[in-house]
């Protein structure tokens, strides 16, 4: 029997007429848009892939992909809010465009971001923290819901660090680009016995629904 843990990036937060920046933990925007939401339940649902329970960061943006995603799947869950899965506080650049970010940085730092996970200086991420966080929930999802699916729905520079879980980060990040795409999923099993393995990762689900 496997266990499964679904891993889901939150829907867009700003309109294409619109310039991102960098939202952190203390920017709480709300989507603008459902569709990345009700693409990841149609997804899951095509693939057969319900879970039983549902986590999210307690932000406008993670709770309200994964109620539409619930919505879509039609399943009778309410999405349990988990503020271990909070987004990091980018410090100094929060709420800052990436032009902006980019001059007090440089390119270079945010190159080691998105590659390694090596945060810039003057973000406030708890690296260490971060990955005790996937380890601890890994440990929990295999204990306490072994053979069942439980998604979980937080932001990307969260996220780039739940390939901890399967013991080989730096091999892992060698091999992918650990930056989540918005409304993308990753997906985790493990069986009996055996180390968790990443089956899919950075899954944009639109592709597969056209």
């Amino acid at each position: 029997m496997t266990t499964r843990l679904i891993i889901a990036r939150h829907g867009n937060t700003f309109t294409k007429d619109q310039t991102p920046t960098r939202v952190g933990g203390r920017t709480d925007l709300p989507l603008v848009e459902s569709e990345r939401g009700t693409n990841i339940g149609k997804y899951l649902k095509l693939k057969n892939m319900l879970p039983d329970v549902v986590f999210a960061a307690p932000l406008k943006r993670t709770m309200e992909t994964a109620r539409l995603a619930v919505a879509e799947m039609g399943l009778p869950l309410t999405v349990q809010e988990e503020d271990s899965f909070r987004e990091i506080d980018y410090g100094p650049d929060e709420n800052k465009t990436e032009e902006v970010v980019i001059a007090r940085v440089g390119e270079d730092a945010i190159k080691l971001w998105n590659e390694k996970a090596i945060a810039p200086e003057g973000w406030l991420v708890d690296v260490p923290g971060l990955i005790k966080t996937w380890e601890s929930w890994a440990e929990k999802v295999a204990a306490d819901y072994k053979n069942q699916t439980v998604m979980i729905v937080s932001s990307n520079g969260v996220i780039r660090f739940a390939p901890y879980i399967t013991g080989d980060f730096e091999g892992f990040a060698k091999e992918h680009d650990i930056k989540v795409g918005t409304g993308c999923l990753c997906v985790f099993e493990k069986e009996d016995g055996k180390p968790w393995v990443c089956k899919e990762w950075n899954v944009k689900p639109a592709k597969f629904l056209e």
